[in-house]
């Protein structure tokens, strides 16, 4: 069949998408940082159960320390790092601004499988991801409330400014950030995992992601927040939901996607994810969306049917 990598891509998009709900709903009882932990912890359990039916080997025993490292490395880029990042951008930007920052991953994403992987993209892919992700900037800022604009405005004097400008600053340099660890997690995965099971090898980079933030729950001292969210059963809930769509399933099809098609390519049809969060948004969250955010959903349509006929 053709496009496999490119319906894996646009499936991982999916639920992301719908993990988000997930996430944000736990995230809002448990804090973000445990959220961020017990997710990695259940979508391994996920991966677990699954790679014991699939390929009769629960646990990724039969890889190569070639993938080892890489794969790790990976996890660590991507999950430890990129999400830590990403987070803490999501407090001090709020999810409009952080989200929409985070469309830089795929741009990143081809400039780093350009120069480490040596892939090439055609002037068609470029224009499709070029489409893409302007489609996905207009639909991730025309869903702004009027509320947030209207504080802004009336924070924006004196003191108040300039450390809303200092936070808002920190914010932007760590969602940038948090969009080169995805686009370095995303190209050395492609590197470490080459023919290997994408479900085993989202195992390894689950476990070294784990690692790394259980390292920095301990060196934070944040074990009593993780202890006291472990005990909210509808947080627990929440994240289990969202794991299973997210860190399971979303991130096993997209390394499925990178292993059938170029990185770039992957990358931009799976940023697609916050233009498909929006019917999500209306349906559960009572959001109201404008119509530059239906336009951007067109546009962003549009530059995935490119990066399709490519």
């Amino acid at each position: 069949m053709a496009f496999e990598g490119e319906l894996a891509a646009l499936a991982a998009a999916m639920c992301w998408a719908s993990s988000a709900l997930f996430f944000t709903s736990a995230g809002e009882r448990v804090g973000s940082m445990v959220v961020n932990l017990v997710r990695l912890l259940f979508g391994f359990g996920f991966l677990a159960l699954t790679t014991a039916v699939t390929r009769g080997l629960p646990l990724p025993t039969d890889a190569t320390a070639h993938a080892w490292l890489w794969l790790s490395l990976s996890g660590l880029v991507g999950f430890t790092f990129g999400d830590a990042c990403l987070f803490r951008a999501f407090l001090l930007l709020g999810p409009r601004l952080a989200t929409l920052l985070m469309s830089l991953a795929p741009p990143f994403t081809a400039l780093l499988g350009y120069l480490f992987l040596g892939e090439t993209l055609s002037g068609l892919d470029l224009a499709g991801m070029a489409i893409t992700l302007a489609g996905i900037a207009m639909a991730v800022r025309a869903r702004q409330p009027a509320a947030e604009v209207v504080a802004s405005r009336l924070d924006d004097h004196g003191e108040a400014e300039r450390a809303d400008r200092r936070v808002k600053t920190l914010g932007v340099i760590l969602a940038v950030l948090a969009a080169l660890g995805q686009a370095g997690g995303l190209v050395l995965s492609k590197h470490g995992m080459g023919a290997y099971d994408p479900l085993a090898a989202t195992e390894i980079r689950i476990l070294a992601g784990f690692g790394g933030l259980a390292v920095v729950f301990g060196v934070t001292r944040r074990l009593p927040a993780l202890r006291a969210g472990l005990k909210d059963r509808r947080g627990m809930r929440a994240v289990a939901v969202g794991a299973f769509f997210g860190s399971f399933l979303g991130v096993s099809l997209s390394l499925v996607s990178i292993q059938l098609t170029q990185t770039g390519v992957a990358a931009s049809i799976m940023a697609t994810a916050p233009v498909l969060i929006i019917p999500l948004a209306i349906r559960f969250r009572q959001e109201r969306i404008g119509p530059m955010a239906i336009v951007g959903a067109i546009v962003a349509v549009v530059g995935v049917a490119l990066l399709f006929a490519a």
